[in-house]
């Protein structure tokens, strides 16, 4: 710094060369940056590629960054600073460089993995944890390069880590058990992106996220509920997309006794068979059926219509449609649906007359 002071004050003209280089080199970088992107969005626009626009979506911030390291770099070596300030300042560049390209490649690795990863065959579900891990990795990656080029011991600092690692553990006792467990339910695949689960514990709904803390539920009514991964791996977890998505489903009819049995199965069965044209959700295999059940009744008949739908949210709408037909279809047919009566007997035989029966009431 002094040094500077003084070429300011002795001889500022041996300073205009490096700032012309740099802003020369500044300004080559940024036409060469525009000719790159432009390349780039004329082949996505032409390929419709995710890649070339995750790529995009990188670079434009790095190449400004790294055309004016680069600018830097050059000015430093056209000036005539002292050897040791030059050195100095081509390893303030490196660092700089370095933290650049590792920040681009966290951003990539998360990008591609959330773009990508569900593509790969084999893969694991594409969560906020396995986007978090990809981008920790290029991180790691980072650091050991930089340590490398500096020439730290990489054994000093992982001797140092494992001491602390003690302390640290029971610090973040709860979080660390939040990220292993995370770890084991992204693994095991018992619990996915996309499926509907109910836990023991009553929530339910559609898993949305699996994150390093926490597992995201959308509910139907389109609530989020946060459950810590230790929980959720210690829950007991009905899946209802496992191991298929299609579930079958019922809602009971009840009849009045004067009804034909025989007569209201066919025309049950055959109100369901011709909602699989029009009932979204509702699946021809396997075949629907209407079962006598749960049978004699108080007041009616009891019939059990069973269907399969494509999924378990599907269920709701479906028996819904298939409910108002249903009762459409009753008016039509004169097919009575019986209000719950109930015939009560008063007896007291004292008090009775010989002969004479006891008093009925139907309520």
């Amino acid at each position: 710094m002094r040094y500077l002071r003084r070429l300011l004050a002795e001889n500022p003209a041996e300073l205009i060369w490096p700032i012309v280089i740099f802003l020369l080199t500044v300004a080559l970088g940024w036409v060469v940056r525009w000719l790159i992107l432009k390349a780039l969005r004329g082949w996505v626009r032409r390929s419709q590629s995710r890649g070339g626009a995750v790529l995009i979506d990188v670079l434009a911030g790095p190449m400004v960054i790294w055309a004016a390291i680069l600018a830097a770099h050059f000015a430093i070596q056209s000036s005539d600073l002292p050897p040791r300030f030059a050195s100095r300042g081509a390893e303030i560049l490196y660092f700089l460089w370095m933290v650049s390209v590792t920040l681009m490649g966290m951003r990539l690795a998360g990008n591609l993995v959330r773009n990508f990863g569900d593509q790969v065959p084999g893969a694991q579900p594409v969560t906020t944890l396995s986007q978090n891990l990809a981008q920790i990795g290029v991180l790691i990656l980072g650091i050991v390069l930089v340590l490398d080029h500096f020439d730290y011991s990489i054994k000093t600092i992982l001797t140092a880590l494992g001491i602390g690692g003690l302390a640290v553990a029971l610090a973040l006792q709860d979080t660390l058990s939040n990220l292993f467990a995370g770890f084991y339910v992204a693994v095991a695949r018992q619990v996915r992106l996309g499926d509907y689960v109910k836990l023991n514990t009553g929530e339910e709904g559609y898993v949305s996220d699996i994150g390093w803390r926490s597992t995201t539920i959308r509910s139907l009514n389109s609530n989020m509920i946060i459950v810590p991964n230790a929980k959720l791996a210690q829950a007991i977890v009905t899946n209802y997309n496992l191991p298929e998505k299609r579930m079958s489903a019922s809602f009971q009819v009840g009849v009045s006794y004067r009804s034909d049995p025989d007569q209201v199965e066919k025309l049950l069965l055959e109100i369901v068979q011709a909602g699989m044209a029009d009932i979204p959700g509702l699946l021809a295999d396997p075949a629907p059926e209407v079962t006598f059940d749960p049978g004699f009744g108080e007041s009616s008949i009891g019939l059990t219509v069973s269907f399969t739908v494509i999924e378990f949210a599907a269920q709701f709408g479906v028996r819904n449609e298939l409910k108002r037909r249903i009762f459409r279809r009753f008016r039509q047919e004169r097919i009575e649906i019986p209000f719950p009566t109930r015939t009560v007997q008063l007896e007291n035989p004292s008090e009775l007359p010989e002969g004479r029966p006891a008093q009925q009431s139907k309520l």
